[in-house]
C-alpha cells in the first residue's frame, strides 16, 4: 500500500471521530444553541410541589403544577437503585456520564442511518435530557440534542456524585397520574414512603421508566407485568437477585394501593383551600435570595401547620358518623311533606326564588354567563335533564338529572362544622370544613357564619362575673320588658324561654347557664347594657360586626365556627384570649426557616372571672341543682350518662329560631371544640326541637370525637385532666353558703 493510500485510509477510519470531535467542538461553543451556565447546573430548576405537614410529621396535602416533591438519596429503597441500575445502566458507577459501548452503537447509528443500531442513553444523559433539553422537530435537531446531552452529562458527573445523580434523575421522572418525582410516584401507586417500596413494586416503578403512559399499572396492569419481569429478568442476570427469588417474584401479581393526588382527596380538605389563600397572600408579600416572589405552587415550601393527622381523622369520622345518621332522621323526619324540606306555609313561588337564587350562586351558572349565555337560555340548560354525578352518605350515584333538580336535591342535606383548638397555644388541632368537599365546598369553619343562638350566653355570665354577680345570685324567672322607648326599638320586647317548666321561680345563675334560660340572660342584658356585652366580644376576639341591641342576649347575629372556639378558650386560657393560628413555621426546599408564627394574645377578663366560668360551663355537662326545681339539669348532661365520660368536661348547647341552627362548643383543660350543624337554608330545618336542638344535631359529634382522641391518647397525647382551678373558687359556687346569698341581693 502506498504512502498516500495510507492517509486516505486513515482519513476515512478518523474523519467520523473528526466530525465528532468538531461536531462536540462547535455545541460546547454554543453554535447549535446555548447551553445551561454554570449556576444552572449547579441549580437546575424544578418546579417544586408545597407540602402541608401536620405537626405529627404527615403530609396533609401540597399545592402543584407538578405533583413533585424531593427526597434525599437516604430516603431511597436499595431495591429501587439496584433496578434502576441493572435496567438502565448497568456500568453507571465506572462511566463519566458517557459510556463507550453507548457511544460507538450512537456514532455508528448516526452514519449508517440505522435508528436502532443505539439508544443505550446512560442514567446521567436521561438526566441532562430531562433537565436542560427539549423535544426535537426532526432527526438533526435529534442529533443535536445528543451532542448536548453529552456535554451537559459529562459536567453534570463533574459537580455531582454518583447518588446525587440517582437521586436527581428519581426526583425528576414523571411517571403520569400526578406522580413527579419518586417520592410522589410511591405515594400514588403504592401508598407508601419511597424508602419503603418493595423488590417488585420498585421494579413496577422501574419499568415504567421506559413509557410511563404504556406501562401505566393502573390502566394496563398485565402488560406493566410483563415490563416488570424484564427488570426483574435484568437484576437476575446481573446479580441482584438469585434465580429463586426471581422465580418466585415473577408470578407474583401486582398490589396497588392507587391514591391519584387530588384535592378533593386526603385529610383536611377545607383546611388547605383555606390555607391555600392565606399562603398565596404570604407569598406576594415574601421575596427569594433573587428578589422574585416566592411561588405556593412550584418553589418546593414546607409548611408546618399545627393540624394533628390523628386528630383530624377523628373529627371528620366523627363528623361523618353522626351526621349521616342524622341525615336519615331528616330524610324521615320530611317523609310524604309536598314542600319538604321547607315549611308548609311555603308557596311554590317562594320556593322558586330560593332555588333561583341557588341557580345564580352555582359554578355552572357563572361558566354559562361567562360564555354569554343570556338569561332565558341559562334556564332552559338548568332545566335540562343531563347525566350526573350526586352526592350520597351510602356512596356516590351516577344519574340523569336536571341541574336545578339536582340544586333541590342538594338543599335536604345536613351540613356542618368543627374546629378543635388547643387553648393556651391557638393551636388548632383539627379544621373539618363541611361533610364532604368534593362535593360541598363552603368552609362551615372560617367562612361561613351562623346564628350562634345560646352559645353566645357564656359571655353575658362572664361580664356578669366580672361586675360582682356571684353564681349563685338568684334572679326570678319571669319575662323581662325592654322598653322600646329606652332601648330605640321598633316595639317592646319580651323575649321567651323555650318551655314554661321553671316559670316564677327563683334560680340561679349556674342554673340558668346551666339550662339555657333566656329569661336569666336577658335580665344581665338589662342590669349591664348592650355595649358592654359587645365590648367583651371585640376582646375575646370576635372581629364580625354585631350592633348594641337587647338581643344580643339571645345570640341573634351571625358568627363562625373559628371565632367561637377562640373566644370560648379565653375561659380556660384563665382569661387571656389567644388568637388561633394554623401554622407554626415556613422552610423553603432546603429546609431553611422562612418564618415562624405565634398566636396574638390579649387579656379579655380576670382569671377569677374565668375560672368561675370554666366551672358554670362544667355544670351544663354535669346538671345544677336547684332547690326551686328539685332536680339537677343541665342541657349537656348526655355527655355523661349517654356517651360515658367521667373526667372533667365543660360546654354549652346552642339553637337558634326554628331549630335552623344547632351548636355545642366542648371545653376539656387541653382541647376546645366547637360544632356547628344545618342545612345551607335557614327556611329548611327540622320541624321540631326534639330533632333540631344543639343537643341532638351538633353534641354528638365533639362526644364522638373526644371519645376517639381518648381511646388514643398514647398517639395523642390529649389525656383525660381536671382543669386547673384553686379551690376557692369551688367556694365561690357553692349556693348552700347564706353569706352569698346575702352579697347576691345588693345588686336588686
Amino acid at each position: 500500500m502506498t504512502r498516500k493510500n495510507k492517509i486516505l485510509l486513515w482519513v476515512l477510519i478518523l474523519s467520523p471521530f473528526i466530525a465528532l470531535f468538531s461536531l462536540v467542538q462547535l455545541t460546547a461553543m454554543g453554535f447549535f444553541g446555548g447551553l445551561p451556565t454554570f449556576n444552572q447546573l449547579e441549580n437546575p430548576k424544578t418546579n417544586l410541589a408545597t407540602e402541608i405537614i401536620s405537626e405529627d410529621g404527615a403530609v396533609l396535602g401540597k399545592y402543584f403544577f407538578e405533583n413533585r416533591s424531593t427526597v434525599r438519596r437516604n430516603e431511597l429503597s436499595q431495591n429501587l437503585i439496584d433496578a434502576l441500575i441493572a435496567t438502565e445502566d448497568i456500568r453507571f458507577r465506572s462511566h463519566s456520564g458517557i459510556d463507550g459501548r453507548s457511544l460507538l452503537r450512537a456514532v455508528f447509528g448516526l452514519f449508517t442511518g440505522k435508528r436502532n443500531s443505539g439508544g443505550a442513553s446512560t442514567i446521567t444523559q436521561q438526566l441532562a435530557k430531562m433537565l436542560f433539553t427539549e423535544q426535537p422537530s426532526s432527526g438533526v435537531g435529534r442529533i443535536m440534542q445528543k451532542l448536548k446531552e453529552w456535554i451537559i452529562a459529562a459536567q453534570l458527573e463533574k459537580r455531582y456524585t454518583k447518588d446525587e445523580i440517582l437521586t436527581m434523575y428519581l426526583n425528576r421522572f414523571d411517571w403520569v397520574n400526578n406522580a413527579v418525582g419518586i417520592k410522589s410516584a410511591a405515594q400514588v401507586y403504592f401508598n407508601k414512603k419511597p424508602t419503603d417500596l418493595t423488590l417488585e413494586e420498585s421494579a413496577v416503578l422501574v419499568g415504567m421508566l421506559k413509557n410511563p403512559a404504556l406501562y401505566n399499572p393502573n390502566r394496563r396492569i398485565e402488560i406493566t407485568r410483563e415490563r416488570r419481569n424484564v427488570v426483574l429478568h435484568q437484576m437476575n442476570r446481573y446479580e441482584f437477585i438469585s434465580d429463586s427469588l426471581f422465580d418466585t417474584l415473577k408470578q407474583q401479581p401486582i398490589i396497588l394501593d392507587f391514591n391519584i393526588a387530588s384535592h378533593n382527596k386526603g385529610a383536611a380538605p377545607y383546611f388547605r383551600e383555606y390555607l391555600r389563600e392565606e399562603l398565596k397572600k404570604w407569598c406576594a408579600n415574601h421575596t427569594k435570595p433573587d428578589g422574585t416572589n416566592y411561588n405556593v405552587y412550584t418553589d418546593g415550601l414546607k409548611v408546618h401547620t399545627t393540624i394533628n393527622s390523628r386528630l383530624q381523622n377523628f373529627a371528620e369520622e366523627s363528623m361523618r358518623s353522626h351526621i349521616s345518621s342524622l341525615q336519615k332522621d331528616f330524610d324521615h323526619h320530611w317523609s310524604g311533606y309536598t314542600n319538604a324540606p321547607y315549611p308548609e306555609e311555603f308557596t311554590d313561588s317562594v320556593i322558586n326564588v330560593i332555588l333561583d337564587q341557588a341557580m345564580r350562586r352555582s359554578e355552572r351558572y357563572r361558566k354559562l354567563k361567562k360564555e354569554g349565555k343570556k338569561e332565558k337560555e341559562i334556564k332552559r340548560i338548568f332545566n335540562t335533564k343531563t347525566q350526573m354525578t350526586l352526592f350520597s352518605w351510602d356512596g356516590e350515584i351516577d344519574t340523569t338529572l336536571s341541574p336545578r333538580d339536582s340544586i333541590k336535591y342538594n338543599k335536604f342535606f345536613i351540613h356542618s362544622g368543627m374546629m378543635s383548638m388547643e387553648p393556651k397555644t391557638g393551636h388548632v388541632k383539627a379544621y373539618v370544613g363541611g361533610i364532604n368537599y368534593k362535593n360541598f365546598k363552603y368552609d362551615h369553619v372560617k367562612l361561613g357564619k351562623r346564628q350562634v343562638g345560646s352559645t353566645f350566653k357564656p359571655f353575658l355570665y362572664a361580664l356578669a362575673i366580672q361586675e360582682g354577680y356571684s353564681p349563685c345570685y338568684e334572679v326570678p324567672n319571669i319575662p323581662v320588658v325592654f322598653d322600646k322607648k329606652r332601648w330605640g326599638l321598633e316595639k317592646d320586647w319580651i323575649p321567651k324561654n323555650s318551655g314554661d317548666e321553671f316559670k316564677d321561680m327563683l334560680l340561679t345563675l349556674k342554673f340558668g347557664m346551666a339550662n339555657s334560660i333566656n329569661t336569666i340572660t336577658a335580665y344581665i342584658m338589662k342590669q349591664l347594657g348592650p355595649h358592654a356585652v359587645v365590648d367583651l366580644a371585640k376582646k375575646i376576639g370576635i372581629q364580625s360586626k354585631i350592633l348594641a341591641v337587647p338581643s344580643l342576649c339571645l345570640g341573634t347575629f351571625d358568627l363562625s365556627v373559628y371565632e367561637m372556639v377562640g373566644a370560648y378558650s379565653t375561659f380556660v386560657n384563665k382569661g387571656i384570649w389567644t388568637e388561633p393560628i394554623f401554622i407554626t413555621r415556613i422552610e423553603d426546599k432546603n429546609g431553611v426557616v422562612l418564618e415562624d408564627f405565634s398566636p396574638k394574645t390579649q387579656e379579655a377578663m380576670s382569671e377569677e372571672t374565668a375560672n368561675i366560668m370554666v366551672r358554670m360551663l362544667q355544670g351544663v355537662v354535669d346538671g345544677v341543682y336547684s332547690p326551686a326545681v328539685e332536680k339537677t339539669l343541665g342541657t349537656g348532661v348526655r355527655l355523661r350518662y349517654k356517651y360515658g365520660f367521667k373526667n372533667q368536661m365543660g360546654g354549652k348547647t346552642g339553637t337558634t329560631q326554628n331549630q335552623s341552627d344547632g351548636w355545642f362548643i366542648g371545653l376539656t383543660p387541653n382541647l376546645v371544640t366547637g360544632v356547628w350543624s344545618g342545612c345551607e337554608d335557614r327556611a329548611a330545618h327540622f320541624r321540631t326541637i326534639q330533632y333540631g336542638q344543639g343537643a341532638n344535631m351538633a353534641l354528638p359529634v365533639f362526644a364522638e370525637y373526644m371519645q376517639m382522641v381518648y381511646a388514643d391518647t398514647a398517639n395523642t397525647g390529649f389525656f383525660p385532666v381536671d382543669f386547673d382551678i384553686p379551690v376557692f373558687i369551688d367556694g365561690k359556687l357553692d349556693c348552700g353558703n347564706s353569706s352569698q346569698r346575702k352579697e347576691n341581693n345588693e345588686f336588686d
